[in-house]
């Protein structure tokens, strides 16, 4: 089985893995985020009083701007918009529209007229991002740029099937219920690339998916489904690329730098929606799960559904949740409000009770057990990045490597003295990020005068 150096096994939590796939209703109402990727955020182009249908373009971006359009997921009216706190803190408008439970489809949304294999890489672009399709695994960097950056640059494509999160089996779902969407995307970003070689990337946790998909590829030379060993952060884009290739990426570089670029399978699933039928991007697959749902599972969700609709859909709550978090718990992030809309990126929703808190530890020390530089899969020194961002020297932090850190958490989910050594390494992260621009900033304003 292909693997990296450093990472670590996690209790899995894989508790929905067989769970077929369920769609739920769309509420009366649903707020839908302007900022569902990396980039700008959209600027509403309805207004209130508007009537719109499914697949309707409801927030667009600057022309030239990095950013996709985002889509009505309901047929109904729109009540107008509304400010929220995002889980980074920042404030987000949201195009609220009232559920006629029609389910007007809007005439734009039609199946591609010609066949792939006759388009360009220029119009299979322009319909990748009309569909406002976003990496689905949580990054949410807009998958057009990704395939345009890509041209010309890569060899290889990697579909990333890990899906190395404890409680997360969207994309194992997926690849049960509809594996020829994905591998139907995977050969629309390999056609538009020019690319001959692929690697479906699964964890052996997911062997009946693995042994699906490589049944669904037999006749094919060109993609290769590989069987990754079940650890964290198999996931993470240049672990994979040293897995499958053997080549390491430091701090600085991107995979195409290797030769390769990586979609997530929702991705690739979206991809070949937007072709076969038309339709972008209003729904996803979400894990709903978490000792406090009374009926988890995996759902399709509308975006913009909130996760108290949700979770009323899903049966209600049988404990109060001490935390709700948006994606896996090492790497998602805790929301304020259960209020807060479902997005492209949101892979789960996860609604935990005070069992799984992590008691804080009054003035940790380290004990210098070198745990976690023995797990870390980006061959840091952990411990002292942490130390020095807690001392305020975030010029020894940076030399120690600060930025090359992922904020994968393996450090911290090992350390017996449960020091929160990631939460120390993202604080030295984003102080370094903003002596950095305060500089270039004062270089700027010297340099114009």
């Amino acid at each position: 089985m292909y693997t990296f150096k450093g990472g670590t096994h996690i209790n899995e939590y894989k508790l929905t893995k067989d769970y077929a796939l369920k769609d739920i209703e769309a509420p009366d109402r649903v707020a839908i985020s302007m900022s569902q990727h990396i980039g700008a955020p959209c600027t509403p182009s309805v207004e209130a009083g508007e009537t719109v249908l499914v697949g309707q373009v409801i927030g667009t971006v600057d022309e030239g701007a990095l950013g996709c359009p985002v889509h009505a997921s309901v047929s109904g009216k729109v009540i107008g918009t509304e400010v929220i706190c995002g889980s980074s803190g920042n404030r987000e408008t949201c195009v609220v529209i009232e559920n006629d439970f029609r389910g007007e489809i809007h005439p734009d949304v039609s199946p591609a007229v010609d066949k792939i294999t006759k388009m360009t890489k220029d119009e299979i672009v322009s319909v990748v991002r009309a569909a406002g399709i976003t990496g689905m695994g949580g990054a949410s960097f807009p998958a057009y740029a990704k395939i345009n950056s890509a041209a010309g640059n890569v060899d290889r494509v990697i579909v990333n099937c890990a899906e190395c999160e404890p409680f997360i089996t969207a994309d194992h779902r997926l690849l049960i219920e509809h594996p020829e969407k994905v591998i139907g995307g995977l050969k629309t970003i390999m056609i538009s690339l020019g690319v001959k070689q692929a690697f479906i990337a699964v964890e052996d946790n997911k062997k009946d998916a693995a042994r699906l998909l490589r049944d669904k590829v037999a006749d094919s030379d060109m993609i290769t489904v590989c069987l990754m060993k079940t650890k964290y952060p198999q996931g993470d884009e240049r672990q994979l690329i040293y897995a499958l290739t053997g080549t390491e990426l430091p701090m600085g570089m991107l995979p195409m730098d290797a030769g390769c670029v990586i979609f997530n399978a929702g991705t690739c699933a979206a991809i070949y929606d937007a072709f076969a039928t038309g339709m972008p991007v209003v729904k996803r697959i979400v894990t709903v799960t978490g000792d406090c749902v009374s009926h988890p599972g995996n759902y399709v969700v509308p975006i913009g559904m909130k996760v108290s609709d949700v979770v009323e859909k899903c049966g209600g709550l049988v404990k109060e949740p001490f935390k709700a978090v948006f994606g896996g718990p090492m790497m998602g992030k805790a929301e304020f409000s259960l209020d807060t809309p479902v997005k492209k990126g949101t892979s789960a929703i996860l609604l935990l009770s005070k069992s799984f808190e992590n008691k804080p530890v009054p003035d940790p020390e380290c004990i210098r057990c070198g745990k976690c530089v023995s797990n870390c899969p980006m061959k840091l020194m952990p411990a002292y990045i942490a130390q020095y961002s807690r001392l305020g020297n975030m010029e020894k932090a940076k030399k120690f490597g600060a930025m090359s850190c992922v904020e994968c958490g393996t450090c911290s989910y090992n350390c017996p003295a449960k020091i929160e050594i990631v939460q120390y390494i993202r604080s030295a992260k984003n102080n370094i990020k903003a002596e950095e621009r305060r500089v270039a900033a004062l270089r700027a304003e010297k340099k114009d005068s």
